[in-house]
């Protein structure tokens, strides 16, 4: 269910819609104008789920193109939703564009709740009295700043939606699409959903908020995240390029999957490798895409030497892509690639096979000694998911070398197709010595396990523009052994 949040501009819709839903995904600003593409947050009351849909300012009387498209979205907004919560400003009081809405909102037959917002104290309530004349029932005072009146609000909102026992389909694959300002990102997202779903314009910086959209492609459902560009942070000046680019970085923090658009104008530029590190760092499988291939095709050499930077400066090797988000070349295949990285992040190897694996690297490469002692690789199995971790139990740990680590990852993603997700490595070392009589064998096995050292192939430099130097990090966290087995021992 679905609940459109329509009103003049500057009047705290988002600034409700983020009292409402507990949240700060809608970015806030005392200036106008700041919300432009519909933004869909979910919200609970009393245990009944919807959405609600926070949409921009609808001024008819502006004539600036940028102004047309906000209506054009906040009225699809009113097209997709069962419930309409107006927005009215109680210290402006009513204006000719809250009658003008008012006259839209009566002709869409949706059940209409009229939300009187900026009434910050008790003494202010009789001001919403003005607000019957727009003939939309009886209005609500509210404070988005303050919070008061928004349980009145909600109960209001909850007895006007229908009921829904649809259940939600939590296995989903999110994407999101991050990159510089202007790349083509929300172009991408609207040749994808056949609509224009957001906002697109050639001035850099059209979108703000970070907008979740459903997608369904060959029966797989997806969430498509369109979000802000992000400029190096010393180019950040305004206080509103500041916030949406936080949003953008939550948005990959909640993400399966990264595409970073880039354009092939510039090619692969330290920005956008600094953009890609950053999904990665936060466990996303990553894959570049070089937008506007219509306008600035690349030759072969040139396209081999971008993927060529890319595995150069980046760990996990990420795909390439080319497409053109005009024309639609290509859009079907990133999808595809999207699914495809996105079913790695969730799968899982059988144990048979990856004790196979092991058993060919160490044909294929023989593990090192040390002090006249070899490592030896016992066993391997799939620990966990998203990202994918894998357990390896060693006879020793201390043996174990960054080269041969690496050799054994990147022999993990060559044989499973694992180029652009994070792969975490655990070297546990079996349990030493004889054990005590009448020792626990799973206990001593679990305590195994529990001694691990991680190596985590996602953490590398952010600066790009050093050498590409392999950083690995070692966390030992060796535990004490049992005194049972140490007087056995002795």
């Amino acid at each position: 269910m679905k609940v459109a949040v329509v009103g003049y501009p500057n009047v705290g819709k988002s600034s409700l819609v983020n009292r409402l839903t507990q949240t700060r995904e809608a970015v806030v600003h005392e200036r106008p104008g700041i919300t432009r593409d519909r933004n869909e947050i979910a919200c609970e009351w009393n245990g009944r789920r919807f959405t609600l849909i926070d949409t921009g300012g609808m001024d008819f009387q502006d004539a600036d193109p940028i102004s047309g498209s906000i209506r054009e979205q906040a009225q699809a907004g009113l097209n997709d939703a069962q419930v309409a919560l107006f927005v009215v400003d109680a210290r402006a009081g009513v204006r000719p564009g809250d009658e003008e809405m008012a006259d839209l909102l009566r002709r869409s037959h949706l059940p209409i709740v009229l939300a009187v917002n900026k009434v910050d104290s008790a003494q202010d309530i009789p001001t919403t009295a003005e607000f019957y004349r727009l003939g939309l029932g009886d209005p609500i005072a509210v404070s988005a700043a303050q919070g008061l009146g928004t349980g009145d609000l909600l109960d209001a909102i909850v007895e006007l939606l229908p009921d829904d026992d649809a259940a939600e389909d939590d296995d989903l694959i999110r994407m999101a699409l991050i990159g510089r300002p202007n790349v083509g990102k929300s172009t991408l997202v609207n040749q994808w959903l056949g609509s224009e779903r957001v906002i697109v314009s050639e001035v850099a910086g059209t979108t703000r908020d970070a907008i979740d959209l459903p997608l369904e492609f060959d029966g797989r459902k997806l969430i498509v995240v369109d979000t802000a560009g992000m400029r190096r942070q010393a180019k950040v000046q305004e206080s509103v390029e500041y916030f949406t680019t936080l949003r953008s970085q939550r948005a990959v923090e909640r993400a399966d999957v990264a595409l970073v658009v880039c354009s092939a104008e510039d090619g692969v530029t330290a920005q956008d490798l600094r953009i890609a590190e950053l999904a990665m760092q936060e466990g996303c499988a990553t894959a570049l895409v070089l937008n506007k291939w219509d306008e600035f095709p690349l030759s072969e050499d040139d396209l081999i030497h971008e993927r060529a930077k890319a595995n150069r400066k980046l760990r996990l090797r990420p795909k390439v892509l080319t497409a053109s988000a005009l024309t639609g070349r290509n859009v079907t295949r990133i999808l595809q690639e999207a699914i495809v990285l996105g079913d790695r992040m969730l799968g899982r190897i059988p144990t048979p096979e990856l004790n196979r694996f092991l058993a060919e690297c160490a044909q294929a490469r023989q593990p090192p000694a040390k002090q006249g002692h070899r490592l030896k690789l016992l066993y391997m199995a799939q620990i966990g998911e998203r990202p994918p971790r894998f357990a390896i139990q060693v006879n020793s740990r201390s043996r174990v070398t960054r080269d041969y680590a690496y050799f054994i990852e990147n022999r993990l993603r060559a044989r499973y197709g694992l180029d652009g997700v994070p792969v975490i490595i655990d070297f546990n070392e079996r349990g030493s010595g004889r054990r005590a009589p009448g020792g626990d064998h799973r206990a001593d096995r679990l305590k195994a396990v529990q001694e691990d050292t991680m190596i985590e192939s996602a953490d590398v430099g952010f600066d790009v523009d050093l050498e590409d130097e392999i950083v690995v990090q070692v966390q030992d966290s060796l535990a004490g052994d049992d005194a049972g087995a140490d007087d056995a021992e002795e």
